[in-house]
Order: C-alpha cells, then sequence, then structure tokens
C-alpha cells in the first residue's frame, strides 16, 4: 500500500488590513472559497483557531491575528474501492495527478459500477476519509492528465481556475485524414442535439466553442494532431475535428465506429497555478502507444 501525504490538512492565514475588521466566516468565504456547508463542517472540533483559541465565525479579526482550519474529509463512502493500478504522475497534499488509460471511465455509473479512475483512487487512499473530486474529466475512451483534488480549497480555486481559462490542457488525437490547413483555429458555437442526449452539433443557437489545432505527424491519410480548446464545451475536440471533416480515428458519435478500438483522443499536459503555493504547474502524461499512426488499424 502507497503512503498517504495526509489525512487532514491544515490552513493559515495571517490577517493584514485587507481582512482586519472582517469576520472569519467573511475571510472563509473569501480568501478560502469556502461554502456555508464547508464551513459548518468546520465547526466540528476544533476547525476554526484564532491565535490557537477556537472561537465562533462570528468573531471579528483584527490586524496580525494567526487564523487556523483544519478540513476534515467525510469520504466518498457510495464509492467502492478496487484493487486497479494508478499511474501517478504527482502528488502532494493537495492534488494528484494521474494518467488515465483509455476505456476507463472516470466515475462509477449504473452501468460501470466498478472499475473506474474513481473506484481506483479510493483503493489508494484505502483506510483514509477521502473525498473522490475530479476537477478535471476524461470520457471513458479518452486517456491522459486527470488532476484530483484533495481537499476542498484546492478543489474550488482550480475550479475557478478551469471557469477563468487560466487552466490550460493541450490534448493530441489521432484523426482520419488531415486538417487543412495543416494549423489553424475552429470557432464553431456546440448545441445540443437534442433534450436529454449527450450527442452534440454545431448550431448558431449553441454556446462559443473555439479550438486551436496542429498537425504535428501524418501517415497514409491519417494524422496525429495537437489541440488545445479555449473553452470546455462537451465533446468540443471530437465535434470540432469532425465539424472540418477529420474526425478522431474510432469515435462512434462523430465519426465512424471501429471494433474493439478506442477513440484516440489523449490530455497530453496541463499547466496550472498550484491552489495553495500559487506555483506554476506543468503535468504531463507520455503519449500512449496505441496512439502511434504506424500502428493504427486500416
Amino acid at each position: 500500500m502507497n503512503e498517504v501525504i495526509a489525512i487532514f490538512r491544515n490552513f493559515e492565514l495571517k490577517i493584514n488590513e485587507e481582512f482586519s475588521g472582517k469576520t472569519i466566516k467573511t475571510v472563509l468565504k473569501i480568501h478560502f472559497g469556502l461554502s456555508e456547508h464547508m464551513i459548518t463542517q468546520l465547526k466540528k472540533g476544533d476547525g476554526i483557531t484564532v491565535n490557537g483559541t477556537k472561537e465562533f465565525v462570528t468573531k471579528v479579526l483584527k490586524d496580525g491575528d494567526l487564523l487556523k482550519i483544519t478540513l476534515f474529509e467525510e469520504g466518498s463512502e457510495n464509492i467502492l474501492p478496487d484493487p486497479v493500478p494508478l499511474d501517478i504522475l504527482f502528488e502532494d497534499e493537495d492534488i494528484l495527478a494521474v494518467n488515465k488509460p483509455g476505456d476507463m471511465p472516470t466515475h462509477p455509473s449504473i452501468y460501470h459500477y466498478r472499475g473506474t479512475l474513481a473506484n481506483a483512487v479510493m483503493n489508494y487512499y484505502m483506510g483514509t476519509p477521502f473525498t473522490f473530486r475530479a476537477v478535471t474529466r476524461l470520457d471513458r475512451d479518452s486517456s491522459g492528465v486527470v488532476i484530483i483534488a484533495k481537499n476542498a480549497i484546492a478543489a474550488n480555486r482550480l475550479s475557478r481556475q478551469l471557469q477563468s481559462g487560466e487552466f490550460i490542457k493541450e490534448y493530441v488525437a489521432v484523426c482520419v485524414g488531415i486538417p487543412y490547413p495543416e494549423k489553424g483555429r475552429i470557432d464553431a458555437p456546440i448545441h445540443r442535439e437534442k433534450e436529454g442526449i449527450i450527442k452534440r452539433c454545431i448550431d448558431e443557437k449553441g454556446k462559443t466553442a473555439i479550438s486551436d489545432y496542429e498537425v504535428v505527424e501524418k501517415s497514409s491519410g491519417y494524422s496525429l494532431v495537437r489541440l488545445s480548446p479555449k473553452t470546455g464545451r462537451t465533446h468540443q475536440l471530437r465535434l470540432h475535428l469532425s465539424h472540418i471533416g477529420t474526425p478522431i480515428f474510432a469515435d462512434f458519435l462523430y465519426g465512424n465506429d471501429v471494433e474493439n478500438e478506442r477513440i484516440r483522443l489523449h490530455c497530453a499536459k496541463t499547466v496550472f497555478s498550484h491552489p495553495i503555493t500559487g506555483e506554476k504547474m506543468e503535468i504531463s502524461a507520455p503519449i500512449p502507444r496505441d496512439m502511434n499512426l504506424e500502428k493504427i488499424k486500416k
């Protein structure tokens, strides 16, 4: 069993002029990004202290106070642990980055209750009250970097980066055909095809969707394409590549189904600011062997 880095997470904040005169509750919401529910959880035990003394959230803080909070995890009790190997790319007290293989769902569902990435992560933290928080998500067939927040504050701050566009994701895909021009931008709005189904379509009524692309390799009518989505719509890259006439290999929704083959889409790199330290993070996952153009099933 791998060593678990942390069970509970402590955070400290030295109060300055910005927060002097404000209540603890206000600081918890503004600085730490905590919800009402999370603040309620903090009240248990000694979750909130000022200068070493337990305090109520109504206390007004002053310049120089040391506010300390301790996050307590309830755990994802509905996700069962499975002894599935994890390819860990990075781990510290706040984030876990893994390389998800193709043909593995990120979350359990009615059709895939076991064998998912969530089940594998819960097994890795077996015996620890861990909550599975996948900040980035990949479709079942897609492979590559998935970032998991290990506490609520990290999850909140990373989600904000995703919403603001500060969180950068780079993908590679094997396309049937070669995009022309070989480098460019696809700006095509995406709309749900029909209510209640997952399939999307290009429609002026849809939401803005922008993807940059560049061909990095080509062979025998196939191409390896680097992709940088500027927005985060459902199936954006799959639909955009199909829209320009070069669908992803084995894409059963927007291209052609290929028996016993997965969609060749891989999240190769993520770039973001560490949610606690602010340090620039760049986490990469190697391109899998099944994306070698010479090995693609003809």
